[in-house]
C-alpha cells in the first residue's frame, strides 16, 4: 500500500476513536491547588495561610451548609469578575465557608487537634489570572506540642467538582522550614519527617504527573514513534528535557510567568505538530541515512529545534500543575528538582519500553512496523489537534 495512501487511511481510522475520548480537554483544567503557609506562632500558636480557588471554594462550601444564598452571591460575582464583591461573598458567608476549609484542613500538635479561628477577613488575589481567596487561621495548639503534622483534604474528588485536588505546603516550624506537597494518596504531612521523605513526595508527584498528564505522554509518544534510530530519540528527549526543565524551574520560583489559557493550546499543538513530523516526511527521508552533525541533516536539526521549543512551553505546563511560585530556597529549589527527577524517571522508562519494541518491529516486519508507527502517529496527531480547537474555544 502507498505510503500517503497509509496514512491518510491511519488519519481517518482514529479520527472517531479520538473524538470519543478527547473529553478531558485540559489536563490540568480539572484539577486544583490549595496554597498553604504554615508558621509557628506566639505561645504555641500556628498560624496559616491558605489560598483556595475562589469559584470552587464558593460552590462547596455552599453545599457543605446547603447556603443557596452563598452560591448566588458568589457565582454572580464570579461571574462579573467583581473583586471586591468577591470577597464581600465569602465574609457575609464566614461560616460555611470557613467551616468547610477547617472541616478539610487541620493542624495537629503531639497528637492532638489545635484549634482554629479566622484571623482575618478573606482576601482575594490571583494565581495564574485565576480569583484565589486568601484565608488567615490561627490554631491554639496549647504549650507543649511536640511535632505538629498538617492534614488536607480540600476539594476532594467525591465532590466531582475536581479531581486530584494537591495541597501545596511551605512551612517554617519546629525550627525546620521546606514544602511538601499534599493528595488525597498522601495527606499528612509531619515535621518529624526527614529529608528523604519530604522529597520522596516530591519525586512521587512528578511522576505521577506525568504518568498520568494524557498529554505529556502523548507528546513523548510521537517523539519515539517518530525517531528511526537511537540517536533520534535520545537527541529529541534531551532537548525536551533541557528546554522545559528550565522553564519549569523558573516558573515554579515565579521569575517566568505565562497563562494557562495560552500554554495549555500550545501544548496541545505541540503535540500535533510533532506527530504530523512523522507523516509528512516521504519515503526518501525516512529510509536515507542522515549525515551532518550529531548525524542529523537539515530536517533533523530543525525538528529538534521545535521539540525544545516546545519543551520550554511544556515546563510552563509542569510548573502551572505544581504551582509553587514562592521566594528563592535552596529547600525549595531541590523540591522541584526532586519534582523534574520523578518526571524523568517515568519519561525514561516510558523510552525503554516503547522504543525497542518499534525498532525491533521495523527491522524484522518493516510494512507492519512502518503502518504500526503510522498509525501511532496519525492517532497523536489527531487528538493534539482536537484538544487544541477544545482549548481555544473553552469547550
Amino acid at each position: 500500500m502507498p505510503l500517503r495512501l497509509r496514512r491518510t487511511l491511519a488519519v481517518l481510522l482514529l479520527s472517531g476513536a479520538a473524538l470519543s475520548i478527547a473529553s478531558p480537554a485540559l489536563a490540568h483544567g480539572f484539577s486544583s491547588t490549595v496554597y498553604a503557609d504554615v508558621r509557628a506562632g506566639d505561645g504555641g500558636h500556628v498560624r496559616t495561610a491558605l489560598e483556595l480557588e475562589y469559584d470552587l471554594l464558593v460552590v462547596s462550601a455552599a453545599d457543605y451548609r446547603d447556603d443557596d444564598q452563598l452560591f448566588q452571591e458568589g457565582n454572580a460575582a464570579f461571574e462579573a469578575g467583581d473583586t471586591a464583591a468577591q470577597g464581600a461573598a465569602l465574609n457575609a458567608h464566614t461560616a460555611a465557608a470557613v467551616g468547610y476549609v477547617t472541616e478539610r484542613f487541620s493542624v495537629t500538635a503531639g497528637g492532638k487537634a489545635c484549634a482554629p479561628s479566622a484571623a482575618g477577613p478573606f482576601r482575594m488575589g490571583t494565581r495564574e489570572g485565576v480569583p484565589y481567596a486568601t484565608l488567615d487561621l490561627d490554631w491554639a495548639c496549647g504549650e507543649d506540642t511536640g511535632e505538629h503534622e498538617i492534614r488536607s483534604g480540600l476539594f476532594p474528588d467525591a465532590e466531582t467538582y475536581v479531581r486530584d485536588t494537591k495541597t501545596i505546603v511551605t512551612y517554617e516550624i519546629d525550627g525546620r522550614d521546606g514544602s511538601a506537597a499534599l493528595d488525597a494518596g498522601h495527606p499528612v504531612f509531619s515535621t518529624a519527617q526527614n529529608w528523604r521523605q519530604r522529597f520522596g513526595e516530591f519525586f512521587v508527584l512528578g511522576a505521577e504527573h506525568l504518568l498520568f498528564g494524557i498529554d505529556h505522554i502523548l507528546f513523548l509518544l510521537a517523539l519515539i514513534a517518530g525517531s528511526r534510530r537511537l540517536r533520534e530519540i535520545v537527541l529529541a528527549a534531551t532537548a525536551f528535557t533541557v528546554a522545559h526543565s528550565v522553564t519549569f524551574v523558573l516558573a515554579a520560583l515565579g521569575l517566568v510567568e505565562a497563562p494557562a489559557r495560552v500554554v495549555e493550546p500550545v501544548i496541545a499543538l505541540s503535540i500535533a505538530v510533532v506527530a504530523g513530523w512523522h507523516l509528512a516526511r516521504t519515503p526518501r527521508q525516512l529510509t536515507e541515512a542522515q549525515a551532518g552533525p550529531l548525524g542529523l541533516d537539515r530536517a533533523g536539526w530543525t525538528r529538534l529545534a521545535v521539540v525544545f521549543l516546545f519543551g520550554l512551553v511544556h515546563g510552563l505546563g509542569f510548573a502551572g500543575a505544581l504551582g509553587i511560585d514562592e521566594a528563592w530556597s535552596w529547600t525549595l529549589l531541590w523540591s522541584l528538582l526532586v519534582f523534574n527527577v520523578g518526571i524523568e524517571t517515568v519519561q525514561i522508562g516510558l523510552i525503554l519500553l516503547v522504543f525497542p519494541v518499534l525498532a525491533i518491529l521495523r527491522r524484522r516486519a518493516p510494512r507492519t512496523g512502518r503502518w504500526v508507527t503510522d498509525v501511532i502517529c496519525a492517532g497523536v496527531a489527531v487528538m493534539g489537534l482536537i484538544w487544541f480547537f477544545q482549548r481555544i474555544f473553552g469547550s
